[in-house]
């Protein structure tokens, strides 16, 4: 059947490696600090990071106090400023389109998400002759 959709094969671990150096590189200009754990999951059309010690020395006071909302609103402000950057850098590095951008953030225990939806790639099967 001529473009029938197939699943492709699931990316390589050294893209999962670069993407998440690429997403510690870019959180650590964009914050002043990198988390201290990332690791890439990839599927065929999701890609998630996620991260661990990602909070400044200062967001993590403001947590323990009644701020931590207001550190939650600063991460996501980031994460939005970042997104074309993260965008570019998946994108470069899969060779794929991102579909969509959906971050999250959790104080206790200090995690993050990024996660990027990519656009289903359309393998065409080979028509099989009639006999």
């Amino acid at each position: 059947m001529p473009g029938t959709e197939a699943e492709p094969p699931v990316t390589s671990s050294s893209h999962a490696a670069a993407i998440s150096n690429m997403v510690v590189r870019l959180m650590s200009e964009y914050t002043g600090r990198g988390p201290t754990k990332a690791r890439a999951h990839l599927t065929h059309d999701l890609i998630t990071v996620v991260l661990h010690d990602t909070l400044t020395k200062g967001e993590r006071s403001l947590a323990r106090g009644p701020h931590a909302d207001l550190v939650l609103t600063m991460r996501f402000a980031f994460q939005q400023t970042m997104r074309e950057d993260l965008i570019a850098g998946i994108q470069d590095i899969t060779g794929r389109t991102v579909a969509a951008f959906m971050s999250a953030n959790h104080i206790d225990p200090d995690m993050a998400i990024e996660s990027f939806v990519l656009v289903p790639e359309v393998v065409a099967v080979p028509a099989v002759p009639a006999d």
